[in-house]
């Protein structure tokens, strides 16, 4: 039903910045709530961020709270994480994912659908 690529992923030293996007496409678009993972080599996959279907209730790991922001394009449902103030542990494959039943936004169980997946490398 729902199709999300992501995009943006790249290499950049620790304090810098990198925006990923989240382009979805698909049937009842609008209804689905979108998350970011991020998955490191040998962890686990953990929550990130999420936004809601109109963009009204957004939630954040703390690790990455104040220096990463979601935000959504109501134009086209796009989702974007922009992260600032990059540091090595934020290093991992980053997913996007939608959901149409969310309510904590960070547990990965709560999604039904996933991208492919793009690769963040902060190193110095």
């Amino acid at each position: 039903q729902l199709q999300l690529v992501e995009s943006g992923g790249g290499l950049v030293q620790p304090g810098g910045s990198l925006r990923l996007s989240c382009a979805v496409s698909g049937t009842m678009v609008t209804v689905y709530t979108i998350g970011w993972f991020r998955q490191a080599p040998g962890k686990e996959r953990e929550g990130v961020s999420c936004i809601g279907n109109v963009g009204d209730y957004t939630n954040y790991a703390d690790s990455v709270k104040g220096r990463f922001t979601i935000s959504r394009d109501h134009a086209d449902m796009s989702v974007y994480l922009q992260m600032n103030d990059l540091k090595s542990e934020d290093t991992g494959v980053y997913f996007c994912a939608a959901g149409w039943n969310v309510a904590y936004g960070l547990n990965a169980t709560e999604y039904n659908y996933w991208g492919q997946g793009t690769q963040v490398s902060v190193s110095s």
